[in-house]
């Protein structure tokens, strides 16, 4: 069981490290909100611990950008005891809130709660929208518009945004998640990237580009894969 501990407190990550460590957990940490985002797309953690009151990306943002593509267990450990940051935290996607100081009986005790609700790895999908199929196994990607199936030949970087899509398919992906996982945290601003792959995956994908029905671009947030639109049901 892999967890991720993001907190700025350098003493609260050593101790974390060495007391779940001991009890047989894999630990991986973040100083930082934006290193957070980084470590999580290297390494997939089962279970993350996120302190709110963190540098370059808050603990809310780093929530809402996880959300944005995983559905592991976020636990917050913050001092924040305000009723408010729970919920404002809670909204944003986290399971559960301990404050500081806590216990670490307690938060092993949580950590065994989470770990409950941690899901079984899915085997890679086989999607269909419209006229095309892809097989993420197969890595491949099929079109029957034109009576014969053709395969679609994608680059290296449009198979991995439509990949993240179809993994997290119908909910929205942020751009920001997107971006770090493709191209790293220091590229969390360079929403252009995401356009033109976006625009080149629709060029090859959608019926009519410029009036895309399953690659849809959720203004202001990222993108998000229908597979099924009202033109279907």
């Amino acid at each position: 069981m892999k967890i991720l501990i993001a907190d700025d407190d350098p003493q609260i990550l050593r101790a974390l490290r060495i007391t779940l460590g001991a009890k047989g957990y894999e630990v991986v940490t973040a100083a930082n909100g934006a290193e957070a985002i980084s470590v999580a797309v290297d390494h997939h953690p089962d279970i993350y611990m996120l302190d709110l009151g963190m540098p370059e990306l808050d603990g809310i943002e780093v929530i809402e950008a996880v959300r944005g593509w995983s559905t592991a267990p976020i636990l917050v450990v913050s001092g924040r005891t305000g009723a408010a940051d729970k919920v404002d935290a809670l909204d944003a996607g986290a399971d559960d809130y301990v404050t500081k100081p806590f216990s670490i009986e307690e938060l092993l005790a949580r950590i065994r709660a989470l770990t409950r609700r941690v899901p079984h790895h899915e085997s890679a999908p086989v999607v269909t929208f419209g006229d095309v199929t892809v097989d993420l196994a197969a890595r491949s990607v099929i079109r029957t518009g034109s009576g014969q199936p053709q395969q679609v030949r994608l680059t290296p970087t449009e198979w991995q945004v439509l990949e993240i899509l179809i993994r997290n398919v119908g909910n929205l992906v942020t751009r920001q998640m997107l971006l770090t996982e493709i191209w790293g945290s220091e590229h969390i601003t360079d929403t252009g990237y995401l356009r033109l792959y976006v625009a080149q995956l629709r060029k090859k994908l959608e019926p009519v580009p410029g009036s895309p029905r399953f690659l849809i671009t959720e203004a202001g947030m990222g993108y998000r894969l229908v597979l099924q639109t009202t033109d279907d049901a």
